[in-house]
C-alpha cells in the first residue's frame, strides 16, 4: 500500500510539471533557443526565420511513458510582421494528443535610431486540438472497470488562443503569454473537468558579459494557472561563447512549484514540492543548431530514475546581418 501512495504521489508530481494543461506542456527546452514554443509574440522577432524540431522521452524502460515531438517554424513577414506554425504530437499513456498552432506577431520599433533596440511585440495564436483516449486497451491492462466500455477509441477536436506580448529593449526583455484564453468544452471529458485550462507565463532575464569570452543571461519564468492557481518559477543561467564556426552555449534551470503533495511515509505523511534540475548544452555551427536537456526530478518520491531526456535539432534560414549593438543572442 506504501509503495501505491508513492507511486500516485510520483506522478501526480511528474503531472504538475506540466500542469495538466491541453496543448504542448511548457518545459524547459524554450531555453534552447526556442522563445516562439511558449510566447506568440516571438514569431519574426529574430533576424533569421527558424525551424525548430524537439523530441523528448521520458523513463525509457517503461512501456507507453509520456513523450513529446514538435515541430515549428517562426520568420518575418515585410518590416514589421513574423508568421509562424507549430505542430506537436503529445502521448501519455492511453489519452494522446495532437495540435496545430498559427501565429501571427507585429512587432512596433520605437528604436532613436538604427542600432538601438527598442521592441515592443504582440502575438495571437489560433491553437487546434485532438485528443484521443484509447479504451480498446483498457481490458489488456489488468486494471478492468465495468464502466468502461472497451471497445472504442474516443477522440474530440476544439479549439483555443494564446495571446501574449514581448518587450526587447537592448540587452533586457520581458514577456506576458496568456495561454489557452478561452474557455472550451471538451467532450472526451466528464463535466468535472473544468473548461478554464487558461495559464499565465511571464519570463524577463537580461544578457551581459564580453562578446569576445563570454555572455551571461540569467532569467525567470513564472507560471500560474487560472483555475487551480497552481504557481511555480524556473530560474535559469545561460552562457554562451562565440566562435569563428558559430557558439557553444549552455543553461542551467532550477523549477520549483509553490504548491506540493502530501504522502505517507515510514515516519507518517510527509509532503513534497515539484523540483526539477535542468542543465541543457547546445552548439550553434554555422546555420544548423543542436541542443540536449536532460531534467532531473528531486524529492524523496520520484518514479523509476526520474529522467526526462530531450533533443532539440534547428536550421536558421534567410538570416540577415546582425542589425543591433546589443547582447541580445534571441534578436541578432
Amino acid at each position: 500500500m506504501y509503495h501505491k501512495i508513492k507511486f500516485l504521489t510520483a506522478l501526480f508530481l511528474v503531472s504538475f510539471y506540466s500542469f495538466s494543461q491541453e496543448g504542448i506542456a511548457v518545459y524547459s527546452d524554450y531555453l534552447s533557443d526556442n522563445y516562439y514554443l511558449i510566447h506568440p509574440s516571438m514569431a519574426g522577432a529574430a533576424n533569421c526565420d527558424k525551424i525548430r524540431l524537439t523530441a523528448r522521452k521520458q523513463w525509457f524502460d517503461q512501456t507507453d511513458a509520456p513523450s513529446l515531438q514538435t515541430v515549428s517554424y517562426n520568420g518575418r513577414v515585410g518590416e514589421r510582421s513574423g508568421v509562424g506554425v507549430i505542430l506537436f504530437n503529445d502521448k501519455n499513456g492511453y489519452h494522446s494528443q495532437k495540435g496545430m498552432k498559427l501565429t501571427y506577431a507585429h512587432h512596433l520599433m520605437f528604436s532613436r535610431d538604427d542600432i538601438d533596440l527598442n521592441q515592443l511585440s504582440f502575438g495571437v495564436s489560433a491553437d487546434f486540438f485532438q485528443s484521443e483516449l484509447d479504451e480498446t486497451e483498457f481490458l489488456q491492462s489488468g486494471d478492468w472497470d465495468p464502466i468502461i466500455n472497451g471497445t472504442i477509441v474516443q477522440k474530440d477536436a476544439y479549439f483555443n488562443l494564446d495571446i501574449g506580448a514581448s518587450y526587447n529593449y537592448l540587452d533586457f526583455y520581458a514577456h506576458l503569454t496568456v495561454k489557452n484564453a478561452v474557455e472550451t468544452r471538451r467532450e472526451i471529458y466528464t463535466e468535472y473537468e473544468s473548461d478554464n485550462l487558461r495559464k499565465l507565463l511571464f519570463s524577463a532575464g537580461y544578457v551581459f558579459g564580453d562578446k569576445d569570452r563570454i555572455l551571461w543571461e540569467p532569467s525567470i519564468l513564472f507560471q500560474l494557472v487560472d483555475k487551480t492557481k497552481e504557481k511555480s518559477i524556473d530560474l535559469n543561467m545561460k552562457a554562451y561563447k562565440s566562435f569563428d564556426f558559430g557558439k557553444l552555449w549552455g543553461a542551467l534551470s532550477y523549477r520549483r512549484s509553490f504548491d506540493g503533495a502530501e504522502y505517507l511515509s515510514g515516519s507518517g505523511v510527509s509532503s513534497q514540492k515539484l523540483q526539477y534540475i535542468t542543465p541543457i548544452i547546445g552548439i550553434n555551427y554555422k546555420q544548423f543548431m543542436f541542443a540536449y536537456t536532460y531534467s532531473h526530478l528531486t524529492g524523496d518520491v520520484k518514479f523509476d530514475t526520474a529522467g526526462f531526456h530531450q533533443i532539440t535539432l534547428g536550421i536558421d534560414l534567410f538570416c540577415k546581418r546582425e542589425k543591433y549593438e546589443c547582447k541580445c543572442p534571441a534578436i541578432n
